[in-house]
């Protein structure tokens, strides 16, 4: 949820020069969407309008307040990613806490991790010994689908056209599939695609790039409301690895 540097890796968020265009998800900005993440009271059931579909009004405010009391989330994710001819699904476990604390660590097909503090935030490839910094501030503006996961947005100010999307099959009976535009990403991201269940649990988010690429998350194993301690969102660099600090360019 970074560039040529990193050889044969998926952008764990989407990327903007050369680093992570969160999202992840994730603003989902992921993964955020993750965010990434997934933070609340437990909700009713979706509202479910006269005609018996589900109000998408309704369904949106209920997954906000679900998120928006949620202190932490653990959860095991599924990246999968389709474009440029080619297709890769990486998995891991997922990290999450207030206010802005994520990591991501990736196990198959390799390791990596990407880790943020709020402050700054690493990508690491073990492989690779080498690990790249960056200002988590200057990541904030692309995390918006992960905001969702942290509960730092509104959905339908968030998507502009919030509407249902039948013609999106969900992962599971019961669960409604959204879509909208992202209003911070327009120019990067044509489409973000959410799947909510029954119990406003956000369990896919699908963000497409105006250039036919398209990334999407799937989180299963989730856990609201762990003891995560602040340092896990934490990283020091092992010995022997190459430290390339993006915040010295330009």
């Amino acid at each position: 949820m970074i560039g040529m540097a990193w050889r044969g890796t998926v952008k764990p968020l989407l990327m903007r020069n050369h680093w992570l265009r969160l999202a992840i998800p994730v603003s989902l900005s992921t993964l955020s969407v993750m965010t990434l993440a997934l933070m609340g009271a437990a909700i009713a059931p979706h509202a479910v309008a006269a005609a018996g579909a589900p109000d998408v009004k309704s369904l949106a405010a209920a997954v906000d307040a679900h998120y928006n009391h949620l202190r932490s989330l653990e959860a095991e994710f599924t990246q999968l990613y389709r474009g440029s001819g080619m297709e890769r699904t990486e998995s891991g476990t997922l990290w999450l806490k207030k206010p802005g604390k994520m990591r991501w660590e990736y196990r198959s097909p390799k390791e990596k991790l990407f880790v943020s503090d709020g402050k700054d935030a690493w990508f690491y490839v073990p492989e690779d010994r080498q690990a790249r910094k960056e200002s988590a501030k200057k990541l904030e503006d692309v995390r918006s689908p992960l905001a969702f996961l942290l509960g730092k947005t509104k959905l339908e100010k968030e998507l502009r056209g919030l509407s249902l999307a039948p013609d999106i099959e969900p992962l599971q009976a019961g669960d409604v599939v959204l879509r909208g535009v992202p209003t911070a990403l327009g120019d990067q991201v044509s489409e973000i695609v959410l799947e909510v269940t029954p119990e406003d649990q956000i369990v896919r988010i699908v963000i497409q790039d105006v250039d036919g690429a398209a990334i999407e998350y799937r989180f299963t194993g989730q856990k609201e409301d762990v003891g995560i301690a602040d340092g896990r969102f934490g990283f020091k660099p092992p010995a022997g690895t190459e430290v390339v600090d993006q915040g010295l360019e330009e």
